[in-house]
């Protein structure tokens, strides 16, 4: 394992233990195999703890100390919490700027580029897929809103008409045999429309972090409406990624079959229950991997200081702290950059043995078996 900054340490077993000693990082998983990850050595940048982990709290402290990012998952990978340092709040000049934002004709010139951005992630994947494209983000630029509230809601139905001429198409490229009639976001019933949305809250994990480390209220967006718990900045930033996880589904969907899908009958409310379906444990679990390491694929964007390459990951990083020096005045414009689709490698197909992460990677993940 190199020595590079965005180490990160994945528990994934049930049992599994993490404790700090000595300086080192302590993985103990349920048959007494222990592990050691010196924390100077090797840099760790990030720590995912899967429900059924144990941690102490002199872990957690050290976590805290270093700035290590901690992503409290579910089994399947669903992400629930994140530690986060007091530190993470200490910026409150960029905290005020954004909220000065949406009071004048900032907040919406970021609205449209927000929708723009996205639209044109979009046309590149359909364009490599050699579907019909819709060019019409370059009109947005020219619509006038009297307010952020009057272009939110002007924005979000554009949005949605395009939705309904993009998904059709996207599912078009799924397998017959599970593909779904149109797109279900928020309590989805079919395999495939969940699989979108477990990979969609992945991505969210992802941007929130970003716009915390760049000291942005998660909560505080321009393109959604500000609603009670709704991180709407987070919502505004995944928009202009989605289109790399659509990718990502369509690829990693390419041999799956209904027998691949499992049903679990759950409560959605007193009086209702209903069947939803999910991809099997197995499954999940390997197409977790391959998100996490098709984040670390490179994709040809110029990075901030140097370099014409980077990782996806890095990508969302340095974006959010581009936007935050926007909104602090410290860059005339803020233009999101797009990586095109077809730059970032696809999943990797587990066949026999153990998963293999992705080549060109900037940062590696540590998984203990």
């Amino acid at each position: 394992m190199s020595g590079t900054k965005n180490q990160r340490l994945v528990l994934e077993d049930h049992g599994s233990y993490l404790g700090m000693e000595k300086g080192c990082f302590v993985v103990r998983d349920r048959n007494k195999k222990v592990e050691r990850y010196p924390l100077f050595e090797q840099e760790i940048g990030e720590i995912v703890l899967k429900s059924g982990n144990a941690v102490s709290t002199g872990a957690l402290a050290s976590c805290g100390f270093w700035n290590i990012d901690v992503l409290v998952a579910t089994q399947r990978g669903r992400p629930v919490a994140m530690l986060r340092s007091l530190d993470d709040d200490s910026h409150v000049e960029t905290r005020i700027a954004q909220y000065e934002a949406t009071k004048d004709g900032k907040g919406i010139r970021i609205a449209k580029q927000l929708v723009a951005s996205k639209l044109e992630g979009r046309n590149s994947t359909l364009r490599k897929h050699g579907l019909k494209t819709y060019n019409i983000g370059n009109s947005i630029e020219k619509l006038e809103f009297e307010s952020l509230k009057d272009a939110q809601k002007k924005l979000t139905s554009i949005e949605g008409k395009y939705d309904e001429l993009y998904f059709p198409q996207i599912f078009s490229l799924l397998p017959e045999k599970i593909r779904p009639d149109k797109r279900k976001k928020f309590m989805a019933y079919d395999g495939a429309n969940n699989l979108f949305n477990l990979a969609y809250e992945v991505l969210s994990w992802k941007v929130c972090r970003a716009l915390t480390r760049a000291k942005l209220e998660p909560y505080l967006g321009f393109l959604h409406s500000l609603q009670w718990g709704k991180p709407s900045l987070v919502c505004d930033f995944q928009e202009i990624y989605r289109y790399l996880i659509d990718d990502f589904v369509v690829k990693c969907s390419k041999e799956l079959t209904p027998r691949d899908f499992i049903t679990k009958t759950e409560v959605l409310s007193r009086n209702k229950r209903a069947k939803r379906q999910y991809l099997n444990d197995a499954k999940t679990k390997e197409m977790m991997y391959q998100l996490n390491d098709y984040f670390e694929s490179m994709v040809r964007v110029p990075r901030m200081k140097v370099g014409e390459r980077q990782t996806i990951e890095t990508l969302i990083n340095e974006e959010a702290l581009l936007f935050a020096k926007y909104l602090r005045n410290e860059r005339q414009t803020w233009q999101p950059r797009i990586a095109l689709a077809w730059d970032a490698r696809g999943p990797v197909q587990q066949r026999n043995g153990p998963y293999k992460a992705m080549a060109d990677s900037e940062s590696g993940d540590v998984r203990p078996r």
